[in-house]
């Protein structure tokens, strides 16, 4: 059945609600869902986890927005790697709502591992993140 002119109403102004962080615990150690986070800080900083070992583009039920692209840096020179995975981790980051920007990188090379700790600014407060490390 079609409405008769005038039984409905349109929108013309609307206010999208907010997602909150409320997230599952993912237990690293025994690859285990324990719980939920409540904390922000701490559901942001799994988020900048789970984003960071998860290679863009290869698995087909994250959106192609998730994720971090290190394939092609394999074996490359450490004057290219870092200044890409700068630009990379950031590029990868801000994909996520509540993230704003990344900043203060320091990274440590050893052989083919890069440890980099940054701090990431979002809408509510900054979060330090250490000892990320990828094998490239």
């Amino acid at each position: 059945m079609l409405p008769k002119d005038g039984d409905y109403e349109i929108l013309k102004e609307y206010e999208a609600a907010e997602q909150t962080s409320r997230t599952y615990r993912f237990d690293r150690e025994n690859s285990r869902i324990k719980g939920t986070y409540n904390e922000y800080i701490e559901a942001v900083r799994q988020s900048v986890y789970l984003i960071l070992n998860t290679e863009r583009y290869t698995y087909n039920m994250f959106s192609w927005n998730y994720g971090i692209e290190l394939s092609d840096l394999f074996g490359r020179e450490k004057q290219y790697v870092v200044p890409m995975l700068m630009k990379r981790i950031k590029e990868a980051l801000i994909q996520d709502d509540r993230i704003d920007d990344v900043k203060d990188f320091s990274f440590e090379v050893k052989g083919g591992v890069y440890t980099v700790n940054f701090t990431v600014v979002t809408k509510y407060s900054e979060v330090d993140i250490e000892g990320v490390s990828f094998s490239v």
